[in-house]
Order: C-alpha cells, then sequence, then structure tokens
C-alpha cells in the first residue's frame, strides 16, 4: 500500500494498529463514557435551579407540617416557584439523556437503548411534576 505522505528520502516504516483492551472473555471492552457534543440549555444553571427547588420545597413542607392548607399562599407560592425549577431541572436532564441515547447507539446498542428507558422515565418525572403542580395551584 502506498502512503502519499512518504517523500523521496524517507523509510518506509512498518504501521501498526492501535491496541484494543480485552474484556475476560476476549471481547473488546466498551468504553465507559461517551463524550457529550453540545451542551444541553440549562447546563451552567442545573446546581442554581435546583437549589432554588430544594428551598421552596423544603418551605412547602414546612408549612404543611406545621398546620398549613394546600390553598395557603406559603404553600402554594414555593411549590408553583419550585416545581417549576424542577420541571425545567428535570426536562433539560431528559434532553441530555434522549443525546446520550442516540450516541450510545453507535458504540454499545444495549447502553443505547436502555438511555431511552431513562429518557421515558424523565418523561414520566415532568408528567407527575406538573400534575402536581397543578393539584396545588387548583386547591
Amino acid at each position: 500500500m502506498q502512503d502519499e505522505r512518504l517523500t523521496p528520502d524517507m523509510p518506509v516504516l512498518d504501521r501498526q494498529g492501535v491496541p484494543v483492551r480485552h474484556d475476560a472473555p476476549g471481547g473488546a471492552v466498551t468504553p465507559g463514557r461517551v463524550p457529550e457534543t453540545k451542551p444541553t440549555p440549562l447546563q451552567g444553571a442545573f446546581i442554581h435551579l435546583s437549589l432554588v427547588g430544594l428551598i421552596c420545597g423544603t418551605i412547602a413542607i414546612t408549612a404543611l407540617n406545621l398546620g398549613a392548607q394546600l390553598h395557603d399562599p406559603i404553600v402554594r407560592f414555593p411549590v408553583l416557584l419550585g416545581g417549576l425549577m424542577l420541571v425545567l431541572v428535570t426536562a433539560d436532564a431528559a434532553l441530555r439523556i434522549w443525546r446520550s441515547a442516540f450516541a450510545w447507539l453507535a458504540v454499545h446498542r444495549g447502553r443505547g437503548l436502555v438511555r431511552f428507558a431513562w429518557f421515558a422515565v424523565a418523561c414520566l418525572g415532568v408528567v407527575l411534576e406538573v400534575t402536581a403542580i397543578w393539584l396545588v395551584v387548583g386547591a
């Protein structure tokens, strides 16, 4: 095979393949990670949004434990604000899972299919979160 990079005075080198790691039965080892090619829209604010949701949830649960009703503003406002933050964070995570599922399909089909199941669970989480917010705000 001719290499177009050769010059007349260059010695010809025998190219060697890149060594591939093998597992115990002798098959190629599947990588542990697939690099993320594009960040999700809320990736930089993920921690801050989660923190707002945590604080709002703490306020609402504490108010309920101290005797407040679902229709009281001390419960409704934190549930609305914190719930919306939680929906945003979960939707952003679902987008990240969706993208990783397609990235894994090219590398390891089984791991890609598992991520589609994770995506379904994240979508179910968004539906349950919106339903809970609706129930509290509508009370």
